[in-house]
């Protein structure tokens, strides 16, 4: 049986003051249906600046709604606590989406994310060629996924960190998986992509961040799986994105690389910015053992046909090690008894 999140007498009096009037119940809405900035609340409920974010002020004060920066937007997003999250997930669902007030400010929102999708569209098909160009270099991109569904499994679990989330793809990919997930990119435009992505696919509980992936701007010790897709050739110091990454795995989380063995095609260095012609298992399983991981599986895609001589993409799965440590203490403890 689920033990339901509970909060004190006080904190829940505040909790219903915040959430108890007009303009702020009709924001905790639009942000059930994912990000928004000052500038899109303003906009959607045709008010102040000073008045929206006198109310987003409050909103935070209760811990409904959470800020983050990216660059010099600030965005809102619902909180991530379980108890306020079940508390605005329970009210908003009960609201009638054809009431008039918040029908249109769902048009309203709906006709923010379509700038959006468009805006992304722009910079995707200016930047199609040069990734069409890789893409042919390898095999396509569904059988890597199915290697990387397969490898990850079905299980659900609680929380996933993408760093260099690019599209979005694996935080689209996993979304039926996970409960909270977050991507990380330090290209605005990337994000707008991911962003876009997201919100067509319907996707409202992933976020995504502007950030580096030295310095990732997510909790620590808080992810079950974290991801680094098509990453480390870009890197100067790839292992230490390792590093950082296993960083925010939980006890027993999961870290999964997707990148490519070595090659020779200088032209991506030239061209395309790749700092790395790709990574043997040697060397990944190297970093991973100084980030304190075990290496569980690596699994390889040749490519094949007119592309024989292209990339071979290869996925490595690492586990944190504190579950196995734990496991080899309890297996001692009990061989003791025994003794």
């Amino acid at each position: 049986m689920l033990t339901r999140p509970t909060v004190q007498l006080d904190l829940m009096v505040d909790i219903l003051k915040a959430a108890a009037e007009p303009s702020r119940l009709r924001i905790l809405v639009l942000l059930s249906h994912g990000d928004l900035t000052v500038s899109d609340l303003t906009e959607i409920l045709n008010q102040s600046q000073p008045r929206v974010s006198r109310h987003l002020k409050l909103l935070l004060e209760a811990d409904l709604i959470v800020r983050y920066q990216e660059g010099s937007w600030a965005y809102f997003r619902l909180s991530e606590s379980d108890s306020a999250r079940e508390f605005v997930d329970g009210v908003v669902a009960r609201i009638d989406r054809t009431d008039p007030v918040t029908d249109r400010d769902l048009e309203r929102l709906e006709a923010i994310k379509q700038r959006r999708q468009e805006k992304a569209a722009e910079y995707f098909a200016a930047n199609a060629d040069s990734w069409d160009q890789i893409r042919s270099l390898h095999v396509p991109d569904a059988a890597v996924e199915a290697g990387l569904k397969a490898l990850v499994g079905e299980s659900p679990f609680q929380s996933m960190a993408d760093l260099g989330t690019g599209t979005g793809r694996l935080l689209e990919l996993f979304a039926p998986l996970y409960r909270r997930g977050v991507g990380v990119d330090r290209s605005r435009e990337m994000l707008a992509v991911a962003r876009a992505k997201l919100e067509r696919a319907g996707i409202t509980h992933a976020q995504v961040r502007l950030g580096n992936v030295y310095a990732p701007p997510v909790d620590r010790d808080a992810h079950d799986l974290v991801t680094l897709h098509q990453v480390l050739h870009y890197l100067e110091e790839p292992g230490m994105a390792i590093r950082e990454a296993a960083r925010l795995l939980r006890p027993a989380g999961r870290l999964v690389i997707v990148d490519f063995a070595p090659h020779a095609l200088e032209f991506l260095r030239e061209e395309h910015a790749h700092v790395r012609l790709g990574f043997g298992d040697r060397q990944i399983g190297e970093w991973l053992q100084e980030a304190e991981l075990e290496l569980l599986e690596t699994r390889s895609f040749a490519p094949e046909g007119d592309a024989a001589d292209g990339l071979t993409v290869k996925l490595w799965l690492a586990q944190d090690r504190r579950i196995l440590i734990a496991d080899d203490q309890n297996r001692a403890g009990a061989v003791k008894e025994l003794v």
